[in-house]
């Protein structure tokens, strides 16, 4: 992992889509349903359009200051002492949100397949592994992405055909039973998870190799597009084969799979499934602790980055067994705290540096022209 290090736009577009797909394909839907009902796809809607708002306040910046990170044009633009004080919440959060994600891993491994396995277990396992994966550097991230994000969609895009049999469309029927407001509430969780974070891909934006700076953003956008047709695909399946449980039933793309029965050829393969979800939570992890280390060797101003993985991995592994040992309080967090707490973090810096970043530039045009 080194400064030298770069990756092509469509290498990054990847690592973009798994991050906004990794975790959320298996934890959305239940939610989303649970609170909008039949109206969740409406709810996704919303909370994209929102995503690509950021999308295109992020690439504006790169625009602006193409061989910086964030942190590095916010103090350009904002200033040492005001940058500092805005990372101190950053980095919280950034923590919190690589431990939230091992957290996930640990329960969906206890309530689905690993039911005896200690949550400790778990838990350094993985985040061993994701130490390892983030000390291979970013460009071997960006190669291992090719392969395994083509292996988790083509097992979701073969459950979702594998149960076409249990559809029924009339369960998408009334769209709006309970009018707007739940609706709405539904996209503010689904903004907040995974949306509000894409702020912090900016971190990593730089990397990207000066030949490829101005397709980055058409292929960001591309990989956004796909993320949301995919979720939109899979709350909209859960719905017409599981009706009113969609929104009870945890991990819906999980008990789909378990729904697979063809001619007793093909059935029970919700553990190849499950593992192969797995991967998207990985990957997750392993770029959000990439993005971490980032932020922290910047802010430090330190040379060398390796020397911070493997404490800030252990310090969220601590977070990740003695915060949220209750999963009904995740479970509200996530819905009600974490969008609050993305805003405040990751979407507020943004918009304070887009908007003295506007500022500047105009004032530049009105002198230019004077």
């Amino acid at each position: 992992m080194s400064k030298q290090e770069r990756v092509s736009s469509i290498q990054m577009s990847m690592l973009f889509l798994f991050f906004v797909t990794g975790s959320s394909i298996v934890i959305i839907p239940a939610p989303l349903t649970n609170v909008a009902g039949n109206g969740a796809w409406i709810s996704l809607l919303i909370a994209v359009a929102m995503g690509m708002v950021l999308l295109a306040g992020i690439l504006y910046l790169y625009r602006q200051f193409p061989s910086k990170s964030l942190i590095e044009y916010s103090r350009f633009t904002l200033g040492n002492g005001l940058t500092i004080l805005l990372l101190i919440p950053f980095t919280c959060v950034m923590f919190w949100n690589v431990a939230g994600i091992v957290i996930e891993i640990g329960l969906f491994f206890k309530s689905t397949m690993l039911k005896e396995t200690p949550t400790y277990a778990v838990n350094s396992l993985f985040f061993v592994t994701i130490a390892l994966t983030v000390l291979a550097g970013i460009e071997v991230i960006a190669r291992m992405t090719a392969v395994f994000l083509t292996l988790m969609f083509g097992f979701i895009i073969i459950v979702l055909v594998l149960v076409g049999t249990l559809y029924h469309p009339e369960y998408l029927l009334p769209v709006l039973p309970d009018g707007i407001r739940p609706i709405l509430n539904a996209a503010y969780i689904a903004y907040g998870f995974p949306y509000s974070e894409l702020v912090v891909f900016a971190i990593i934006l730089p990397l990207v190799r000066n030949e490829d700076t101005s397709k980055v953003g058409k292929h960001l956008f591309v990989a956004l597009i796909v993320n949301a047709m995919t979720l939109l695909a899979s709350i909209i399946c859960s719905i017409m084969v599981l009706g009113p449980l969609s929104g009870d039933l945890k991990y819906s793309l999980y008990q789909l799979a378990r729904l697979i029965f063809v001619q007793d050829i093909i059935e029970r393969i919700e553990s190849v499934i499950g593992f192969s979800l797995i991967v998207g939570f990985y990957f997750k992890a392993s770029i959000l602790l990439l993005i971490l280390i980032r932020v922290l060797a910047q802010m430090l101003r330190l040379e060398n980055e390796r020397l911070l993985v493997f404490p800030a991995a252990f310090i969220c592994l601590l977070l990740s067994l003695t915060t949220y040992t209750k999963e009904a309080e995740l479970e509200e967090i996530v819905n009600i705290i974490w969008p609050l707490l993305n805003n405040i973090a990751y979407v507020l810096p943004l918009l304070l540096i887009f908007g003295v970043t506007l500022f500047r530039s105009r004032n530049s045009r009105n002198k230019n022209q004077d």
